[in-house]
């Protein structure tokens, strides 16, 4: 007899978190900055509000995706309270309530673009989770502007 066909799944979990920032890069001058982000290159930063009415300045949603062999014993794919705690440690300590640019040293000398900061969650988690399961991390800006980040992936993929 044969043995059984390892089942996986995709988990995703979803975090909110709220953060400022300035659209600005160092390579750039004031006025090819200005040019190139317009309002959001404010030099107080700028924020946004997502779905929930609140007093944040930019609320984001980011839901994450892993894959893995659904455990026979527990059927789960990651023990959720775990995952929580990853969560927790690679993304709201570093960002929730943050100014990205000031706040975060990541943001130092990478711009804090949306698409950046999607990034900077792949990393974060990645540090914390078991290797090779983490397959995207998705960032909402707004309900319009969304970025979806799987790693390194070449443009020939």
């Amino acid at each position: 007899m044969a043995a059984p066909a390892a089942r996986l799944a995709r988990l995703s979990r979803t975090v909110t978190f709220s953060a400022c920032h300035r659209l600005h890069s160092k390579s750039l001058s004031d006025e090819e900055n200005l040019k190139l982000f317009g309002k959001c290159n404010n030099p107080n930063g700028h924020g946004h509000n997502y779905k929930e009415p609140c007093r944040c300045i930019w609320l984001l949603i980011c839901p994450f995706f892993l894959t893995l062999q659904i455990d026979p014993v527990s059927g789960m794919v990651i023990n959720l309270t775990d995952l929580k705690e990853y969560m927790q440690e690679a993304i709201m300590e570093p960002l929730d309530h943050k100014n990205l640019d000031k706040d975060v040293p990541y943001f130092a000398e990478v711009v804090s673009t949306t698409e950046n900061v999607a990034v900077f969650i792949w990393e974060s988690l990645q540090k914390l989770l078991p290797v090779g399961i983490l397959y995207k991390v998705t960032v909402h800006e707004t309900e319009q502007n969304i970025v979806v980040y799987k790693g390194e992936e070449s443009l020939s993929e």
